[in-house]
């Protein structure tokens, strides 16, 4: 089978494609013939060495994937052979097969094509936890989602609306804003002009956002946060800009909110049964067409650094897939 290989830690253009053998499913494991997979913020970290994970060399990048079940592994039951589904790998989706624990595997619903699975576990999965069992998000609150262009943004949106929110996206350029709005936003705020806490104020009346969504960090991060209400929360969900700000502690005190970690892999590991309930929901909402990923541009196999580089550099809005078959 062909991969795409990261052989040093560097980065995208020292990727390779090469031909590799194909892997032998474990007794827990599915084999999976990939169509699509998705990319996101840790594959720009993880070849450069940057990220939480290290594989072994080589590795291929990519974290989730949609295709078609190739083999099982005795213990497994809940797929079988032909079935469409969608998995999260962690890494090595960026081939024409990939071998991933059961447990990370799901069916597609109906309805969804390939491109669509590939781009919906990671973004969806994690936008659905911070809002409901991180920040308890209620119908009528305020949500402020930055980065609301990006792929876990737009689903923030989406859920949020869902979820009863009144929802304010936030992001860089007048372009990004309308595909925020296109998801559902209520309002818009560009914060490349500026002001962001004073729009808020204006927006809210002076009472603040209950709700803050940040997966940038970087400079917004304390003026988003003195942008909040009282009891309300602030959601830490990633670092698009590269920077890990840090907070006056007595802010949040002052406000009487709270800064709330979001790490969803943990969660769907230590709560499997929430989080399965949780994509239960997603996909009840995606057949009433209340969420549906988009995906703005595909890349080849060949052509995966592009991919990832579309991504890096912030110039891609909602979903990247690289198509593999």
């Amino acid at each position: 089978m062909k991969a795409v290989l990261c052989k040093a830690f560097g980065p995208a253009e020292t990727l390779v494609l090469e031909e590799v053998a194909s892997p032998e499913p474990k007794k827990n494991e599915v084999l999976l013939d990939v169509h699509a997979a998705g990319v996101n913020f840790p594959d720009t970290l993880i070849i450069e060495g940057k990220y939480q994970f290290k594989p072994p060399f080589p590795f291929s990048p990519g974290g989730e994937a949609a295709g078609v079940v190739a083999a099982v592994g005795e213990k497994v039951t809940h797929v079988k052979p032909g079935d469409r589904v969608m998995a999260l790998t962690g890494w090595g989706s960026f081939a024409e097969q990939v071998a991933v624990p059961g447990y990370s595997v799901m069916p597609i619903p109906a309805g969804m094509d390939f491109a669509s699975a590939a781009a919906f576990g990671m973004t969806y999965g994690t936008s659905i936890h911070a809002l409901k069992q991180r920040a308890n998000l209620q119908p009528g609150e305020t949500l402020l989602v930055l980065g609301a262009s990006g792929g876990v943004g737009l689903a923030a949106v989406e859920i949020g609306k869902a979820m009863g929110a009144r929802v304010i996206a936030a992001a860089s350029s007048a372009e990004k804003l309308e595909v925020a709005k296109a998801a559902g936003a209520d309002e818009l705020i560009n914060y490349s002009e500026g002001g962001l806490k004073d729009k808020l104020k204006e927006l809210t009346g002076g009472q603040g956002v209950d709700v803050i969504y940040d997966p940038v960090g970087g400079d917004l991060f304390e003026e988003a946060f003195r942008s909040i209400a009282w009891n309300g929360r602030f959601l830490v969900v990633g670092f698009a800009s590269g920077t890990i700000p840090s907070l006056p502690a007595n802010l949040t005190l002052l406000k009487g909110a709270s800064l709330v970690g979001v790490f969803w892999g943990a969660f769907a590991q230590r709560q499997p049964a929430d989080n399965a309930a949780n994509f239960e929901q997603l996909f009840t909402w995606f057949a009433e067409g209340k969420v549906k990923p988009l995906v703005s541009q595909t890349f080849p196999l060949t052509d995966a650094a592009a991919a990832i580089n579309a991504l890096g550099q912030r110039k891609a809005v909602g979903k990247v897939v690289v198509q593999v078959r």
